[in-house]
């Protein structure tokens, strides 16, 4: 999958309902592009996310509409969302919830925090300390909240789709990267065309609100049933011995790439077989092929390798340098 547009196509050869919900979600596109333009690959990463229970990482400049494309496809897909703007001061329990005492019962209330709700958008998660961040993605990971030895479990489905700002670092606190393995996907959300832009002011000049979704005609055409169908279909999708081979030989060529100082991990490898069998479900295929593994290995490995200092000094990109794996590694028959 490319940071391009991305054809949704139906299959053959599959039972109704997982016809329906292939088709189901291949409408989310359109929907989407009611109030967000250009961010077909975007909206693409974010099916796959929620196909194979992962999180995403997008990475964009300030005014790209981040906030209204998570809000427009929580609508799209009749999914409760919520948003937490990460500070230097917020805390733990200001994401995960926390106990609050009644006085009128004399005893410990939990109070749920944002977390508890299906889409969370976590803008500029690098904007808060080290413990703050951990609180959100030992969530992602565990996908339930502990407090006082009790755990509450998250809604279903449950995706966390965080920000970072490709350029403005003074005041953040980065993630490491045994915390950004965690993301399934990074995906760049690129500056809209001159077209495309042009098209943002004329619907802003005519009223529109981003504020209210439904006066801009969006509306469900998808459901959390649709999702719970796809992601039982999504793992019967076949894959070769040779393909799999294929997924190891390019994490492990990461590991000895000399413009690396840090490959992808094995969880590295099992995101991009995770990621290529949703990608090859929506397409309309049952199995996997070599293509559908180069089209995800970019998003999928591109935050879970690190660049060495002397390739960055050169302008060395972590694309470029998982490009030149794939152009490496044997593609098989």
């Amino acid at each position: 999958m490319t940071d391009t547009a991305i054809p949704m196509t139906q299959g053959t050869g599959a039972d109704a309902g997982t016809q329906q919900a292939r088709a189901a979600l291949g409408r989310l596109r359109a929907e989407v592009g009611k109030v967000v333009v250009g961010q077909d690959a975007v909206v693409t990463g974010m099916v796959i996310a929620l196909l194979a229970r992962g999180h995403v990482l997008l990475e964009g400049v300030p005014g790209v509409a981040k906030t209204l494309l998570i809000r427009t496809i929580a609508a799209a897909l009749d999914l409760d969302s919520k948003r937490v703007q990460f500070t230097p001061d917020l805390m733990p329990g200001d994401v995960t919830g926390s106990l609050i005492f009644d006085a009128r019962s004399a005893e410990f209330q939990f109070r749920e925090g944002p977390v508890f709700t299906n889409l969370l958008l976590a803008d500029e998660i690098n904007r808060t300390p080290p413990k703050t961040q951990a609180s959100l993605l030992e969530v992602m990971e565990e996908r339930q909240v502990s407090v006082e030895g009790r755990a509450r479990a998250l809604p279903d489905p449950f995706l966390v789709a965080a920000t970072q700002n490709p350029i403005e670092y003074e005041g953040t606190y980065p993630l490491p990267e045994a915390q950004l393995d965690r993301f399934l996907l990074k995906l760049t959300v690129p500056l809209p065309t001159r077209d495309e832009e042009l098209g943002v002011l004329r619907a802003h000049h005519r009223g529109f609100d981003p504020r209210r979704l439904r006066d801009a005609g969006v509306q469900a055409v998808a459901t959390a049933a649709d999702l719970v169908v796809a992601r039982a279909a999504v793992q019967r999708v076949a894959v070769a011995d040779g393909v799999l081979a294929y997924i190891v030989d390019l994490c492990r060529t990461t590991r000895v790439s000399p413009s690396l100082e840090l490959g992808a991990s094995p969880r590295g490898a099992t995101a991009l077989l995770a990621a290529a069998k949703a990608w090859a479900w929506l397409t309309g295929r049952d199995y996997v092929t070599p293509d559908d593994v180069k089209a995800l290995a970019r998003p999928t490995l591109r935050h879970r390798v690190r660049l060495r200092p002397e390739a960055e000094l050169e302008g060395v990109t972590s694309d470029a340098v998982l490009d030149s794996v794939l152009a490496t590694v044997p593609t098989p028959r």
